[in-house]
C-alpha cells in the first residue's frame, strides 16, 4: 500500500492543454495592451488639458486619439478648406514622445511579467504570446484610428490689419470660412503600428535580466542585455533630469500649465536631443511665423535664425549654437559625460568577469550607436500650416512652420566612439568590483 501511494503524483491540477495556454496567453496580451493603451490615454488626456486642449468645441476626444495614435507611430493627416477662392495648406510630422514611452514601458512591463515565473521559455509560447499581443494592439490601434478625425473653423479676423483685409476679402468673394481637420492615414499606421509594437516587444526583452529566453537564443544573454539595458537607463536618466528641471521651472518661473503640457506630451523630444547634442551630434531646422515649438527659449531662439523662407535656410542645432544664445548650454557635455560613464559601469558590472575591455567597448558603442539611431528620428517634427486667398498673400505669410530634423548619421557616429570609449573606461573601473563568474582566491596552505 505504501508502494502504491508514493507512486501518486504531488499534484492534481492536470497539465495545460494547448487552448488553456492559448487562452491564458490571450488574456494577458489583452491585460497588456489594455494597460499600455490606458496609460498612453491618461499621459495624453494630462498634457492636452494643461494645454489647454480641454476647451476645443467638440474636438477633445478626436484629438486625444489623435495624439495616442501618433504616439504609437501612427500618422496623422492635416487638411483644410477655405473654399473656391482661397487655399490652404497643412502638415504634421512629430511624435508625443512622452506618451510613446509611458505606453512602451507600462506595455512591455506587462508583456514580461508572466514569463519571469518560468525557468525557461520555449520559443512556441514566446512566439504565441508576441503573436497575440501584436494582433490585439493593431485591433485596438486601427479602433482608436476611427475615433481621430475631426474638422476645426479657423478665426482669420482678429482686428489687424492683415486679419481685417482677409475678413473683407471673404465678404467680398464669398470664400468661405477657413477650416483645418485631421484624420488618421490607415495604411501607414497599421504599418508603423506594427514596427512599433515589434520594437518594444524585442526592446523589452533585450533589456530584462530576469526573463528567460528560449533556448536559441541564450547565446545572446550575455553580450546584448547588460548594454541594451545600460542605453535603456541612459534615455530614462535624461527624462528624469528633464522632468525636474521642468518642475524647477514650473515652481519658479511661471507658465506652470505650459511648462507641465510639454512635460506630459514632449519631454524625451528635448532630453533625447539634449543627449545628441552633448556627446557632438547636432539637428537642423527653421521656425517662421507666429508658431513655435513648445520647447526652451534657447532651441526656438536658434530656430528662428534661419527664418527666411528659403527652403535650404536652415540654422543647425549644435553646442555651438546654443553656447552662443546662452553658454550654460556647454553643461550638455559633461553631464553627457558623466551619465554615459555611469551607464558604460553598470552595464560592465551586470557582465561576466570575464568579458574583456575591448568586448565592453564594442558591446557598448554597437548599443549606443542604434540607441541614437532609433532616438533621434524621434525627435523629427514638421509642422506647417498656410492661408492665401486668390493668391494675396502666400501660404507662407499667412501661416507658419516648424521644421526640426537631427543629422542622424552624424549623430550615430559619435555615439559610437562614445560607446567605445566609455565602454572601455566603464569596463577599467568595474574591475575593481567583484562580478559575477569571479571567483575568490583561496588563501595560502598554512605551514607547519
Amino acid at each position: 500500500m505504501g508502494r502504491v501511494s508514493s507512486r501518486l503524483p504531488t499534484s492534481t491540477r492536470p497539465p495545460a492543454t494547448p487552448t488553456g495556454l492559448l487562452a491564458r496567453v490571450g488574456l494577458q496580451a489583452l491585460a497588456a495592451v489594455v494597460a499600455g493603451y490606458v496609460a498612453m490615454g491618461v499621459t495624453a488626456g494630462l498634457g492636452l488639458w494643461a494645454a489647454g486642449a480641454g476647451d476645443l468645441p467638440g474636438g477633445f476626444t478626436a484629438v486625444l486619439a489623435a495624439v495616442v495614435v501618433m504616439a504609437a507611430g501612427g500618422k496623422i493627416e492635416l487638411s483644410g478648406d477655405a473654399g473656391a477662392l482661397a487655399g490652404t495648406q497643412a502638415e504634421l510630422t512629430a511624435m508625443p514622445l512622452t506618451v510613446t514611452l509611458v505606453g512602451a514601458l507600462v506595455t512591455g512591463f506587462c508583456f514580461l511579467r508572466p514569463l519571469r515565473h518560468h525557468a525557461v521559455t520555449s520559443s512556441r509560447e514566446l512566439l504565441m504570446r508576441a503573436a497575440s499581443t501584436v494582433v490585439l494592439w493593431l485591433a485596438a490601434l486601427a479602433g482608436i484610428s476611427a475615433v481621430a478625425r475631426h474638422d476645426f473653423p479657423i478665426t482669420i479676423g482678429g482686428g489687424d490689419e492683415q486679419g481685417s483685409l482677409m475678413d473683407i476679402f471673404g465678404e467680398l468673394l464669398d470664400a468661405v470660412n477657413p477650416t483645418v481637420g485631421f484624420r488618421t492615414d490607415v495604411g501607414p499606421t497599421l504599418f508603423y503600428g506594427l514596427l512599433w509594437i515589434l520594437g518594444v516587444l524585442v526592446v523589452a526583452l533585450l533589456v530584462s535580466r530576469r526573463t528567460p529566453l528560449p533556448p536559441r537564443l541564450v547565446r545572446f544573454h550575455e553580450p546584448v542585455r547588460p548594454a541594451a539595458y545600460a542605453m535603456l537607463l541612459l534615455l530614462l536618466a535624461y527624462v528624469v533630469v528633464g522632468l525636474v528641471i521642468g518642475l524647477v521651472v514650473a515652481a519658479v518661473k511661471g507658465h506652470t500649465a505650459e511648462t507641465l503640457a510639454v512635460l506630459l506630451l514632449g519631454l524625451p523630444n528635448v532630453t533625447w536631443l539634449a543627449l545628441g547634442v552633448g556627446i557632438g551630434g547636432s539637428w537642423e531646422g527653421r521656425v517662421d511665423g507666429p508658431f513655435g515649438l513648445p520647447m526652451p527659449q534657447i532651441l526656438d531662439a536658434v530656430l528662428r535664425q534661419g527664418g527666411t523662407g528659403d527652403s535650404e535656410d536652415l540654422s543647425t542645432i549644435d553646442l555651438s549654437s546654443l553656447a552662443a544664445q546662452d553658454a550654460r548650454a556647454w553643461w550638455l557635455l559633461p553631464v553627457a559625460a558623466v551619465l554615459v560613464l555611469a551607464v558604460a559601469f553598470l552595464a560592465a558590472v551586470r557582465s561576466p568577469a570575464r568579458i574583456r575591455l575591448w568586448q565592453h567597448a564594442l558591446h557598448l558603442g554597437i548599443a549606443f550607436a542604434l540607441t541614437m539611431l532609433v532616438a533621434a528620428p524621434l525627435t523629427l517634427v514638421e509642422a506647417r500650416f498656410g492661408l492665401s486667398v486668390l493668391g494675396i498673400g502666400d501660404l507662407d505669410s499667412l501661416g507658419g512652420e516648424v521644421i526640426l530634423r537631427p543629422h542622424i548619421w552624424k549623430t550615430v557616429g559619435f555615439a559610437l566612439l562614445w560607446g567605445l570609449f566609455f565602454g572601455f573606461l566603464g569596463g577599467l573601473l568595474a574591475t575593481r568590483v567583484h562580478r559575477k563568474g569571479e571567483t575568490e582566491s583561496p588563501p595560502p596552505p598554512s605551514r607547519p
